[in-house]
């Protein structure tokens, strides 16, 4: 402990890094400020309803991801989602659109314009988004929205359309914020808002436990000490899963004063992900869980409601079956499309490195491929555990569903992925300047001259 506090006290030491750790959380404060503004024209009283709608199912999931402000009808209700959705569809259309992989290929100017389209796009699909948030607002909580409480169609029609321009600005001033965050801050901003947002639900959730098992007796302490160690467990071994790697060893042939290579040159290693695809098939496959419910709801069979019904409960078995075999599936192909074993292979061969016992070329490809294979199998079987941990806790323990959230799924391997994140970020700059890293001695480091 005195380590981690002496090397925490050497990050205040850096002006950079002291500032722009100051500017991050300022902005973090805006936007959870800005979380809990209620749009105008809404009676915030009456907000129960549609926080009773998040409570359960996959309004829990958005109103976790917003940090609440979905449920409390803020001008950040929308939150940073738009653009994560912008951000995937962008990335999948790069795969077959020739433009978008031209751009990808063209540096730093090619950056720009991908993001300049991804912030279009976010703009358009807020656009639809907002008036369904706002309709549901109408059918959910009527009483609430005092426009609609006047008969004329033309305050109505005012209140749909400065709500509407509200949420799309209000997603874009996250955008932003995000943005700002990763170029002024330390960092994955855009990561970091939704990581703020989740934790903003977490004391509430604890604080509904904690009741549940001390106050109401369902279970006492050793049940809540339990759940910790459980819960503690669980983020032990997702930072299992994001950190860990298989090294291929690579060997460089070292080069000589006549300009022929000889075998004996320096070793190092290709460090190939367990979990190369993140969060992003909890995602995916999370947008296609929403599918069978809606379209079951179209019809008023039993067959219908009754699929309606299993996959509207996130903590059902056969909800949770279909969703770890969809993670699995994606897991694969996400991995497919974002690790470019043709690419490394050549790149390997241009700079003169070769994997020992592999030809180099298309056997070196065909062997990198193969061992991503090999390996994201188990990567992928660990991923959909953890995505369906809370509803096995539920099931199990019984614990209070607000609370099981934080046992898995996408919430807790953003929390994970992203504290790791910020954690190597700082140990950057304490290293750069001469500072052992945040989990070191913090003593400095005398500069080589």
């Amino acid at each position: 402990m005195k380590k981690f506090i002496e090397s925490f006290i050497n990050v205040w030491k850096i002006e950079e890094l002291k500032n722009r750790i100051l500017l991050t959380f300022g902005l973090l404060l805006v936007y959870r400020f800005g979380a809990q503004v209620t749009l105008p024209g809404i009676d915030a009283t009456q907000l129960a309803n549609l926080a009773g709608q998040t409570e359960n199912g996959i309004g829990s999931i958005l109103d976790m991801f917003t940090g609440g402000a979905f449920s409390q009808a803020s001008v950040f209700a929308l939150g940073i989602m738009p653009y994560i959705s912008a951000s995937i569809v962008v990335q999948l259309m790069g795969i077959a659109v020739p433009y978008l992989q031209k751009l990808q290929k063209d540096g730093e100017s090619g950056r720009k314009k991908l993001n300049q389209i991804t912030r279009w796009l976010t703009i358009g699909i807020t656009l639809v988004q907002a008036p369904g948030y706002i309709y549901n607002l109408y059918r959910t909580i009527p009483n609430a929205i005092i426009a609609g409480t006047n008969p004329e169609m033309i305050s109505q029609f005012s209140f749909l359309f400065s709500s509407v321009t509200i949420l799309v600005t209000g997603t874009i001033f996250a955008m932003w914020l995000g943005e700002k965050i990763t170029d002024k801050g330390i960092g994955n901003g855009i990561s970091l808002l939704i990581m703020v947002g989740i934790l903003a639900r977490l004391p509430q959730a604890f604080i509904q436990e904690f009741t549940s098992t001390i106050t109401n007796n369902n279970g006492g302490p050793m049940l809540l000490v339990l759940e910790v160690i459980i819960w503690l467990l669980v983020i032990i071994a997702c930072i299992l899963l994001v950190m860990a790697v298989r090294k291929i060893p690579v060997q460089y042939a070292r080069r000589t004063v006549s300009g022929e290579f000889e075998q004996d040159g320096n070793r190092q290693w290709i460090p190939l992900k367990l979990n190369a695809s993140g969060v992003m098939p909890i995602i995916f496959a999370q947008a296609i869980m929403f599918i069978p419910a809606a379209v079951a709801g179209l019809s008023d069979s039993e067959t219908s409601q009754s699929i309606a019904g299993a996959f509207s409960n996130m903590f059902g078995f056969w909800y949770n079956f279909v969703f770890a075999t969809l993670i699995i599936v994606f897991t694969y192909f996400y991995t497919a499309i974002t690790v470019p074993t043709n690419k490394m292979a050549d790149d390997l061969k241009r700079s003169g490195g070769f994997i020992p016992g592999i030809r180099p070329g298309v056997e070196t490809s065909d062997f990198l491929d193969k061992v991503m294979s090999l390996i994201t199998f188990p990567g992928s079987l660990f991923l959909a555990l953890i995505a369906v941990f809370p509803a096995i806790l539920v099931s199990i323990m019984n614990v209070q569903q607000s609370w099981a959230m934080f046992f898995g799924g996408t919430s807790l391997i953003i929390m994970v992925g992203v504290a790791i994140d910020t954690i190597q970020q700082i140990n950057s700059y304490l290293l750069n300047k001469h500072y052992d890293g945040l989990m070191k001695s913090g003593k400095n480091r005398k500069a080589v001259a």
